[in-house]
């Protein structure tokens, strides 16, 4: 039995070495090599700016990594300011998960009942032009979502217009004057831009559904509606827990253009997300050393976060299958 085994096994190894396996396959890593190039340049080779976190950096007119490598060491001084002596801690993650799991609520079911809605449209002309103004608003600039948002709750914009001439309201709020109105526009906007484009992962997910379970229901008499709720919805769940696990890790990404676009001074209390303070003074107060720590700090936390959920996610589907 155990040479049958290890026959098989041997078998299915491929044989050669590894570099006439490569030299076999050259074409594939030439066709990678761009990629691979991108990545270590783009993506690797900056990080050893993370160092910027961890010094006094003030540039000097010093060529740069001479200032760079010769500046102070500080260790976690930055860290520790934002987080006990700044006194914004508390602002800028207040706004930052309020903003983050208001989106997360808008942002999960809206793409999964556009793509319910389009998987039972027969209709294959028009399902195709709502797939295609679906998608657009993820194409658009966030300069002109700002404008159109801007322009639609302006006191004289067509959302005061319509609530006032319904009775809703007697003079036209100010959305942008009020900062209990600015997270929500903000999640909103996040939901409206996005919807459309994360649906398309929600229709590949149906597509690969066993079209025998639908006619084992249709044998059954379910309704459109039912096996819409009963097959379709149950089916989902994988790639909704997938979703939802990378949303929940990324909750500290609340962004950075929205909130600049749409903040003004009167709100700006409740705009000041991780990523705008983090711009704010390290760029625009010229405090490297200490944008960089902010920004090391939500990438820690976000982290952290994407392990306990995956974990927690594992741990729910063990128990599911048991």
């Amino acid at each position: 039995m155990k040479k049958m085994v290890r026959a098989s096994a041997e078998k299915v190894r491929p044989r050669g070495s590894l570099k006439a396996r490569m030299y076999k396959q050259r074409y594939l890593y030439i066709m990678l090599l761009p990629a691979l190039i991108w990545v270590l340049f783009m993506c690797y080779m900056p990080m050893f700016g993370l160092y910027m976190a961890f010094i006094d950096y003030v540039p000097d007119g010093t060529p740069f990594f001479q200032s760079f490598f010769g500046s102070d060491f500080v260790g976690l001084k930055w860290i520790n300011y934002f987080l006990f002596e700044s006194g914004d801690f508390y602002k800028v993650m207040r706004n930052t998960l309020a903003t983050s799991l208001l989106t997360i609520i808008f942002s999960i079911p809206a793409p999964i009942i556009i793509a319910l809605m389009l998987n039972e449209i027969r209709m294959r002309r028009f399902k195709k032009v709502v797939q295609t103004v679906s998608y657009l608003p993820y194409f658009i600039s966030w300069v002109v979502v700002a404008n159109i948002f801007v322009t639609l709750l302006s006191q004289e914009g067509v959302i005061n217009s319509i609530c006032m001439k319904i009775g809703l309201i007697d003079e036209p709020i100010r959305y942008f004057q009020n900062g209990k109105y600015f997270w929500w526009i903000i999640a909103i906007a996040n939901t409206w831009k996005g919807m459309g484009y994360n649906s398309i992962i929600y229709l590949s997910a149906i597509t690969g559904i066993d079209n025998a379970i639908y006619e084992a229901s249709m044998v059954d008499g379910a309704t459109r509606f039912q096996k819409m709720i009963y097959i379709t919805l149950p089916s989902l769940k994988d790639t909704i827990v997938i979703m939802l696990i990378l949303a929940v890790g990324g909750i500290l990404n609340a962004g950075f253009e929205q909130q600049l676009l749409l903040q003004n001074t009167q709100i700006l209390d409740y705009a000041l997300v991780i990523d705008l303070y983090s711009y704010k003074f390290g760029i625009q107060e010229a405090m490297y050393s200490y944008g960089a720590a902010v920004g090391l700090f939500k990438s820690i936390i976000s982290f952290i976060l994407l392990v306990i959920v995956n974990n927690i996610s594992r741990k729910f589907d063990s128990a599911h299958i048991m």
